[in-house]
């Protein structure tokens, strides 16, 4: 019987992960200040956030001093590690994090020659490429010894003398206290798997930019320079084979150009800075009203130009020179003349390399898109004659230009979104959103029919193909968007749309009905969760209530943060069959393991679970220890099939599958085995 228990301990152990073991050290740095160190060794694949993360993030790293300023004071803040900005999958966002290992330290100035202790906490949270595990609390002591001092006068001041004149007098004792936190049973080995995020990143970068590149070659801005500046050239010398050879400098001074600008924004900001910027919501604010600015301007209500001061001293400088020189300062004019269209185009494609945090991100961006934006003049000096063949500038120059203003009013609402989310102001939700996406999409298929006109345009007589086919792709964008406004994901277009947080309302699926509010229990700690499911917040309530209704309970382990158990909700959840079950047969209970609501005081314990005593003061920090106490196992998605009396009703248990057969399966045994004990227990 003891083997077996001390099995079945060991079993239970095995699932709970530590991936982020943590020890501390000390260092003196002079008489009265000392430096602690706090070092994380991290498990491969696992990954342990900064301590500057973007809200709507994982809990970033957090380090809380039990305060004695009798004994000593913190001199700053916490230094963290360089660390490395990537692409967190769990939280679609950019988030500074630490592989390996990773040591911060923190100055102190001692106040006293007195031996004492400086405890606190560490607060962080790790995840690796599919799950994250929940806020994890660590106590710290760093034991400070007593001077030792040759001059009896310096015990007798109630004042420490500064810092040099101690530095005499004072023998101290380097005192390193460390704390390992090592249990090979609470270990779980991971399979490490390489991602090549970071070079997909940049080759989607370089895609934006080509494809932003041909945009502009469509403005009126720069399609009307094309056979302008190609008939410069070939008038200019008497030699075709020159006049290629110019036409070729020019377009590479062109990618040359552009290229420094990414590597000068790289150079100056860096990527943290620039992912910083990006996710800041003074910043978006102000691109957002930047780009309704460039959008009212292309609808023809004024004008934006370079000042012509600029221009015309470029020009002069042009002319006066020769050679290399010219041709370069020929293309840094076409750059500034096209910038009141281009710029919108370039400022939209730096914001979306910054948040890549990759420091080449700008620099290929800039890349593809002075690549697209050069190859016109230098193919059309090459073959002169397709000049003939080209459009002529015309209205349709002004109806690009409106389209182009069309998509603008669209993508500043990104911009007003990412401001929205991260200060927390909740002004845009995703259906408000989507409501001014179908209204801007469907003007712009309007005005492509020729039912909308502004002041500069001409006259529509008929409809080119061409244009249909536009009508087409726009109005089908419109159709596809709909059904977004009633819950649909909309994957293709999700990276640019609130979260489904934000969602106000969901329909249920086709044939399913949903729950209706009026349905929620009163006084109860309830929510309305995905596809209008009545959820309980609290364990105890729902046992309760799910007694009184005769009802199993599905019990889900979840996390605010948890990408993957959003993306159950959304492929397995609202299955039909899944959807009916959860609905009409179990009563949900939900506990959130990231919810960092305080406790009230008298409900804060110190859990002592694996032999290590952790802080317990918050909602999420008592489900996490209460999933772990129970079940052995401390990530989510996790669910777990009970009785009204708390009992598992199967053993199995169900963690991130998106197979809806399984999970369905899953449902269906908990059920016939609460069926079971029903009629069982009415017969005794």
């Amino acid at each position: 019987m003891l083997s077996f228990l001390l099995i079945a301990t060991s079993l239970l152990k095995a699932q709970i992960l530590e991936p982020v073991k943590w020890s501390f050290s000390s260092n003196r740095l002079s008489a009265t200040e000392k430096e602690l160190i706090f070092t994380a060794t991290i498990e491969d694949t696992w990954s342990l956030y900064g301590m500057d993360i973007p809200p709507g993030g994982p809990i970033p790293t957090e380090f809380e001093f039990e305060a004695d300023d009798s004994k000593f004071t913190l001199v700053g803040k916490v230094r963290e590690p360089k660390g490395e900005v990537k692409f967190d999958p769990n939280f679609d966002m950019n988030v500074k994090l630490f592989e390996k290992e990773a040591v911060f330290t923190q100055k102190v100035r001692l106040h006293t020659t007195e031996a004492f202790s400086i405890k606190g906490f560490v607060v962080f949270m790790c995840c690796d490429e599919t799950r994250c595990l929940p806020p994890t609390d660590i106590p710290f002591e760093f034991k400070i010894s007593e001077y030792r001092t040759t001059t009896e006068d310096i015990l007798k001041t109630e004042k420490l003398p500064d810092e040099t004149s101690l530095e005499d007098t004072l023998e101290f004792e380097e005192d390193i206290v460390s704390v390992d936190i090592d249990d090979a049973s609470l270990m779980e080995e991971v399979p490490i798997t390489e991602t090549g995020d970071k070079d997909s990143s940049l080759r989607w970068v370089f895609i934006m930019g080509f494809l932003g590149g041909l945009l502009a070659l469509l403005t009126p801005c720069v399609f009307p320079l094309i056979p302008m500046t190609v008939s410069f050239f070939l008038r200019s010398t008497k030699s075709r084979k020159k006049a290629i050879s110019d036409a070729l400098v020019y377009g590479f001074s062109i990618v040359v150009i552009y290229v420094l600008l990414g590597f000068s924004i790289s150079i100056i900001f860096g990527p943290n800075a620039l992912n910083a910027m990006a996710t800041s919501p003074f910043f978006n604010i102000f691109f957002f009203l930047l780009l309704i600015v460039f959008a009212i301007s292309f609808f023809g209500v004024f004008e934006l130009q370079m000042p012509s001061k600029w221009t015309n001293a470029l020009d002069s400088k042009a002319d006066k020179t020769s050679g290399l020189i010219s041709i370069f300062l020929m293309a840094f004019t076409l750059v500034l003349v096209s910038f009141s269209c281009t710029g919108p185009i370039i400022g939209t494609l730096l914001v979306e390399a910054a948040v890549t945090g990759n420091n080449l991100a700008p620099i290929m961006g800039m890349t593809g898109f002075s690549i697209a934006l050069a190859i016109p003049f230098t193919l059309f000096a090459i073959f002169p004659s397709w000049l003939k063949s080209m459009p002529k500038s015309g209205g349709w120059l002004n109806s690009v230009k409106v389209v182009l203003a069309f998509i603008l009013l669209a993508l500043s609402l990104k911009f007003l979104s990412t401001a929205d989310l991260v200060a927390q102001w909740n002004l845009l939700s995703r259906p408000v959103y989507l409501a001014l996406w179908i209204a801007i999409f469907s003007m712009l298929g309007l005005y492509l029919l020729g039912k909308i006109k502004f002041s500069h345009d001409s006259e529509l007589t008929h409809l080119p193909v061409s244009r249909l086919f536009l009508v087409i792709i726009v109005f089908s964008f419109v159709i596809y968007m709909i059904p977004g406004m009633f819950g649909a994901p909309l994957k293709s277009i999700s990276s640019f749309l609130p979260p489904m947080t934000t969602q106000n309302f969901v329909l249920g699926t086709p044939g399913v009905a949903v729950v209706a509010t009026e349905e929620i229990p009163e006084d109860k700690n309830v929510t309305i969760g995905a596809h209008g499911l009545v959820k309980f917040l609290d364990y105890e309530e729902g046992l309760s209530y799910a007694k009184e209704n005769n009802k199993p309970v599905f019990l889900d382990f979840t996390g605010f943060g948890c990408a993957n158990c959003k993306r159950m909700e959304a492929a397995v959840w609202s299955d039909p069959r899944v959807l009916s079950m959860l609905r009409d047969d179990y009563i949900i209970i939900s506990l959130y393991v990231d919810d960092r609501t305080t406790l009230a005081e008298k409900e804060q314990y110190v859990s002592d679970l694996g032999g290590r005593e952790r802080r317990i003061k918050t909602i999420g920090n008592k489900w996490s220890d209460f999933q772990a106490r129970h079940y052995g196992v401390n990530s989510q998605p996790y669910y777990v099939l009970l009785d009204y009396n708390g009992e598992m009703l199967i053993p199995e248990t169900f963690a991130y599958n998106t197979d809806a057969d399984a999970f369905t399966d899953f449902l269906n045994n908990g059920l016939e085995s609460f069926r079971q004990g029903s009629m069982h227990a009415q017969k005794e």
